[in-house]
């Protein structure tokens, strides 16, 4: 998915992946009961943070990584229709396999 927005500095372009609406137990979750999901998928990148020397620390996580992010981290923005969430590297708490 191409996508129009770049990101600056040590932040993300996330788009959420979609939990499920079964329980392990079978129970069906309706649409106003679930929550936002904190799971998501990278679609850019920017080039990473500016330290005091002046010098660039590269990111960690690179496009299409899967992640685990904070429940109320970044700002959510509409681009071309999609709900995508702008956020810090440092909002993010864990990479998936």
């Amino acid at each position: 998915m191409k996508i129009k927005i770049r990101p600056l500095q040590d932040r993300l372009v996330i788009q959420r992946l979609e939990e499920d609406d079964v329980t392990a137990g079978g129970i069906v979750i309706p649409d106003n009961a679930k929550e936002k999901p904190i799971r998501g998928k990278i679609l850019a990148a920017g080039p990473g943070k500016v330290l005091e020397n002046g010098e660039r620390r590269a990111l960690d996580l690179k496009v299409g990584d899967k992640v685990l992010f904070a429940k109320y981290g970044g700002t959510e923005v509409k681009v071309d229709g999609d709900d995508l969430l702008v956020l810090r590297e440092d909002d993010v708490l864990a990479v998936l396999d």
